[in-house]
């Protein structure tokens, strides 16, 4: 994979589209790179490709050759995932759609790596409050929410994919999409959401700085997320607490009830109609009605 050029012209590769550079100028890799590797901090390599199916398939094949903390950006993926398989599509440059490679290794127990969706999460939502000045929220597990004319929706997707040794985590954030080039009604953009700020290469230095500490904090606690904050953090955030749910589970079986809290497991525990508590860990939640 090539780097994309950074001198302000069209990246060798990508898709042409009808957007100018000015509207969507393509990142600058060397720029990323000399202020996110330092040496001194988490992250070791910043690579900025042109065009890929997904960041997450490629960087899960390299991931035993390379060290911990490299990055990989792609101004367009024509195969990005989201959870259950479902696609993420964007226009060139509209967007950033990047993954990182964490290596918790002993410091943490594997059981505790699944908090790492819920910590991504957490991590995108302070580092776009900073830099964009946007509201968000976190919709269990692994979405992120804006608010556009008074009705909430997706902005971003996460997705956690365990490697040989470590994990990868993928991030796709709508930044400049337009009304017109949602893919559905219930997305959303940093750009329709009014954010104070579109630029990409300030949010995608926020939000990795973010994860750095987020990440940081949670692996010198051994992973526990009460310890380090993360489990209250995500609490306070996360817009599906107090709704009226619909889960979806593995196996076609669905659970409706009121979500009431996020266990020391990450899971998200519902209250069913008949008064029992369950704790769901994997499955597609729906809000069915508005926040109390």
């Amino acid at each position: 994979m090539t780097p994309s050029d950074a001198s302000g012209g069209t990246p060798s590769g990508a898709s042409a589209g009808r957007w100018s550079d000015l509207d969507r100028p393509p990142l600058n890799a060397a720029a990323l790179q000399r202020a996110l590797v330092t040496g001194q901090g988490l992250w070791s390599s910043v690579e900025v490709v042109p065009r890929t199916g997904s960041t997450n398939t490629d960087l899960a094949a390299r991931a035993a050759e390379l060290p911990e903390g490299a990055v990989l950006v792609a101004e367009e993926q024509t195969a990005g995932r989201g959870r259950l398989d479902r696609s993420w599509v964007a226009p060139a440059r509209s967007g950033l759609f990047f993954s990182v490679l964490l290596k918790p290794g002993e410091a943490v127990p594997q059981e505790r790596w699944g908090w790492l969706t819920l910590l991504a999460g957490v991590a995108t939502a302070a580092g776009l409050a900073r830099a964009a000045g946007v509201d968000t929220a976190l919709k269990w597990p692994n979405d992120l929410l804006v608010t556009v004319e008074g009705h909430e929706r997706k902005a971003a997707g996460i997705l956690a994919e365990r490697v040989a040794d470590g994990i990868v985590i993928g991030i796709g954030l709508n930044v400049s999409l337009t009304e017109d080039e949602l893919p559905v009604p219930e997305a959303g953009s940093l750009a329709l959401a009014k954010a104070a700020v579109t630029d990409r290469e300030p949010l995608l230095k926020a939000v990795l700085r973010s994860l750095e500490e987020w990440y940081g904090n949670w692996r010198a606690a051994g992973g526990d997320p009460a310890a380090s904050g993360l489990q209250e953090a995500y609490a306070a955030q996360c817009a599906t607490l107090g709704r009226h749910v619909r889960a979806d589970l593995p196996g076609g079986r669905s659970l409706t009830g009121t979500a009431e809290a996020v266990d020391a497991e990450g899971r998200l525990v519902v209250r069913t109609e008949d008064g029992t508590h369950e704790a769901v860990g994997a499955g597609d939640v729906v809000h069915l009605r508005s926040a109390r």
